[in-house]
C-alpha cells in the first residue's frame, strides 16, 4: 500500500529577497547613504536586512574585473577597475554595459589574448558558469532559471480563446498541425535556449577559446525499478489495467488512502498529490485514491499528500543530452562522476560555481567572486485593441519600467516592483506607497538577465 503523509500547506515559506544595483547614469554609482523622501520614513533596511546590518555593496569595495572590448567591439583580456577607472576619465574608453561592467577601447590595441575555457554546469533549476586562463578566473556564478514559462502559456491559451471565440470566420487549421523537426516543449526549449543565451553572452566579454559542458543521461524506468529489461521497459505500470482507476483499485487493495476503509461500493475520487496548479503529473505515483468525504475535507482542511520525488528534471537533462554538440560548434562534453572526482581532489564544497569551475579546468586559479543571475520575462503580456475599438483593461502598451529594474527618484536607487495606473505609477521594493513615473529621473533596464553581486564597482 502506498505510504501517505499528510502536512499542512499554510506554512511560511523563506523568501530571498533581491537586492538590485547600479544604473545608467554615472552619478547613481556613488555610494549614498538611504534617504527620506517627501517626510516618509525609509523602510528598505528593515525589509531587506531585519537586523539593520548594512548589505555589503553600501560600504564600498570593489569588484574584481572589468571586461574590455577593442574598436571593433571584440572581447580582450579583462583588466582591474582602477585601470578602467583612468581609460574612462581620459575618455581613451566609454562604458558599454554596468551589468557585469564593460568599456570599448577608443584606440587602437595589440589585441593580445590569452587561452579562455567557459565551464558550464547545466541543469534544470540553475545553470552554474565559470571562465579561467591559465592563473585567473575571470567570471563565475548562477544563474537561476524562471519557472513561469507554463502558465504564461496557460494565460495566452485563455486570452486567445476568448478573442477567438468573437471572431465570425477562421481559416482552416488541418494543415498546420505539424511540428518541425527537432521540436521541443515550449519549456524545455526555453530552459535550453537559455543556456545558449548565456555563453553566447559570456562569449561577447571574453576571448573563449575553448567550451565545455557537463551533462547527464537518465533512465527513469531503471531508477524506478533497478531489475527492469528487455520487453519489461514496453511494460509500465498501467499494463493489463483497464484504466487509472482500476490500477489505482489494485495498488490500494480497494482502500481509500487516507482513513483505510474499503469503498464497497461508494463514490472514489482521485486525487492528485501535486496539484495540476502546482505543475503536477498524471502519473500514477503523484495520484491517490479517496472516498468522496475523505477528498473534500482533505481540501477544507488546507492539508495536501505528500508528493512523490519528480523527474522532471533528469528529464530535461536527457532530452538535451545531445544538442549542445549540435548547436555549439566544438564544444567539449562531460559528466558528473567526472565533475564530483575533481571537486573532492580541490577539497571545494558542492555548488553551482565550483562545478563550473572545476568543468573549466579550474585547480590553482585565483578564483573571482561569483555573480548571482536571475533570469526574467522581459515583458508581460499585451492585449491589443479588438475590431470593434473597445479598449479593454488589460495594457496595451509596453512600459518603459519593467520589474526588477532600477530607477532613480531624486537621490535614491530603487528596484522596480510594477507599473500601474495604465502606465502613470510605479511601486518599488521597500516604499508602501507608489511615485509618479514623471517623478522618474534615470532607468537602468536589465533586459532578459538581473545580474546581482555582492561586490560591485563603482565609477565616481
Amino acid at each position: 500500500m502506498q505510504k501517505i503523509i499528510l502536512e499542512s500547506k499554510n506554512v511560511p515559506l523563506g523568501v530571498q529577497l533581491f537586492l538590485a544595483r547600479s544604473s545608467t547614469n554615472l552619478s547613481l554609482n556613488k555610494e549614498e547613504t538611504l534617504s527620506v523622501i517627501d517626510g516618509m520614513k525609509d523602510d528598505r533596511l528593515d525589509i531587506i536586512n531585519p537586523e539593520g546590518i548594512l548589505p555589503e555593496y553600501t560600504q564600498g569595495l570593489k569588484a574584481n574585473y572589468v571586461y574590455v572590448l577593442n574598436i571593433d567591439g571584440k572581447p580582450l583580456m579583462p583588466c582591474t577597475p582602477c585601470k578602467a577607472k583612468k581609460l574612462i576619465k581620459t575618455k581613451r574608453a566609454a562604458v558599454v554595459k554596468k551589468f557585469p561592467f564593460v568599456i570599448r577601447l577608443n584606440f587602437e590595441c595589440e589585441n593580445c589574448v590569452q587561452d579562455v575555457t567557459l565551464g558550464v554546469d547545466s541543469g534544470y533549476n540553475n545553470i552554474g558558469f565559470s571562465a579561467v586562463s591559465k592563473t585567473k578566473e575571470l567570471i563565475s556564478g548562477t544563474l537561476n532559471l524562471d519557472w513561469r514559462t507554463s502558465k504564461r502559456l496557460t494565460k495566452r491559451k485563455m486570452y486567445r480563446n476568448n478573442r477567438r471565440s468573437r471572431l465570425w470566420h477562421r481559416k482552416p487549421r488541418f494543415l498546420n498541425r505539424t511540428k518541425p523537426k527537432g521540436w521541443l516543449p515550449p519549456s524545455i526549449q526555453r530552459r535550453y535556449d537559455t543556456h545558449l543565451n548565456l555563453i553566447n553572452r559570456i562569449k561577447r566579454i571574453l576571448p573563449i577559446t575553448k567550451i565545455i559542458v557537463e551533462v547527464a543521461s537518465f533512465d527513469i524506468q531503471k531508477i524506478n525499478n533497478p531489475d527492469i529489461d528487455g520487453k519489461d521497459y514496453q511494460q509500465g505500470e498501467l499494463y493489463n489495467y483497464q484504466n487509472m482507476r482500476s490500477y489505482l483499485m489494485s495498488r490500494e487493495h480497494g482502500k481509500c488512502q487516507i482513513c483505510g476503509k474499503d469503498f464497497k461500493n461508494k463514490a472514489s475520487h482521485i486525487h492528485h498529490c501535486k496539484q495540476k496548479s502546482e505543475s503536477g503529473s498524471n502519473r500514477p505515483e503523484n495520484l491517490a485514491i479517496l472516498h468522496k468525504n475523505c477528498h473534500i475535507n482533505l481540501h477544507k482542511k488546507g492539508l495536501k499528500l505528500l508528493h512523490p520525488k519528480s523527474y522532471k528534471a533528469n528529464t530535461f537533462m536527457s532530452i538535451i543530452h545531445n544538442k549542445f554538440c549540435q548547436d555549439i560548434q566544438e564544444v567539449e562534453i562531460t559528466y558528473g562522476y567526472v565533475t564530483f572526482i575533481n571537486r573532492n581532489k580541490l577539497g571545494l564544497e558542492k555548488n553551482h560555481a565550483n562545478d563550473a569551475f572545476v568543468i573549466a579546468g579550474g585547480s590553482i586559479q585565483e578564483r573571482s567572486e561569483n555573480w548571482n543571475i536571475e533570469q526574467k520575462h522581459r515583458h508581460n503580456r499585451v492585449i491589443q485593441v479588438n475590431r470593434k475599438g473597445f479598449k479593454p483593461s488589460i495594457r496595451t502598451s509596453v512600459y518603459k519600467m519593467q520589474p526588477k529594474d532600477l530607477i532613480t527618484i531624486g537621490k535614491s536607487v530603487f528596484s522596480v516592483i510594477s507599473v500601474h495606473g495604465q502606465g502613470r505609477y510605479v511601486k518599488v521594493k521597500g516604499v508602501s506607497k507608489s511615485f509618479s513615473t514623471k517623478d522618474v529621473e534615470n532607468v537602468y533596464n536589465f533586459g532578459g538577465f538581473v545580474w546581482i553581486k555582492s561586490l560591485r564597482f563603482c565609477l565616481n
